[in-house]
């Protein structure tokens, strides 16, 4: 596309629900022709994911979660990560707490591989994921229900291609960030 981004600008806001994290809405827009429309969006804080590297005799590895996942009601393998639920708090520092609430390690290291928008055509959710390095065990403290029951697996990097070639990882966050780790890490 040549010349200047047409205009949109929203015109109006209807809240639908307020959730503990979430605002769903109806939104109302103009188009660059003065078209209306409207659209659900749902408002997040965001979140973060994190991939913990430790080093072993055989290479590096992650750990990864095994946790109940109430909205698709089933179990899901996935890296750490959490909802950005605490106002004013860095998502570094999210981060962080995650990292230890799920796997009873801390990082003294967090590097910023990318934030990604989850799915723009309905959120405005943008996760952040981090690189932990430099990792400390200091014991798990779960923060709510499904945290308390979520299995630890330790996976080695080298396993991850074939993992989500084989569908076994199928949650984006967890896909984007294990492969950006294990490109550096290669």
């Amino acid at each position: 596309m040549t010349g200047p981004t047409p205009a949109f600008r929203r015109v109006g806001v209807e809240e639908i629900y307020r959730g503990y994290v979430i605002k769903v809405t109806n939104a109302s827009f103009e188009g660059p022709a003065g078209e209306r429309f409207t659209r659900d969006v749902i408002y997040s804080p965001g979140a973060v994911g994190i991939i913990p590297v430790l080093d072993g005799p055989d290479g590096p590895h992650t750990l990864l979660v095994r946790q109940y996942r109430a909205s698709i009601e089933d179990w899901l393998m996935e890296i750490p990560a959490g909802l950005r639920d605490k106002p004013g708090e860095d998502p570094a520092e999210t981060a962080a707490r995650e990292l230890i609430e799920e796997t009873g390690f801390a990082a003294e290291r967090f590097d910023l591989l990318t934030v990604f928008l989850n799915a723009a055509g309905m959120t405005d959710q943008r996760t952040h994921l981090y690189l932990a390095r430099d990792l400390t065990e200091v014991g798990a403290s779960a923060d709510g229900v499904e945290e308390t029951y979520l299995e630890l697996h330790r996976i080695a990097l080298r396993d991850i291609r074939g993992m989500i070639e084989r569908c076994e990882l199928t949650d984006a966050k967890t896909i984007i960030g294990l492969l950006l780790a294990r490109e550096l890490r290669s």
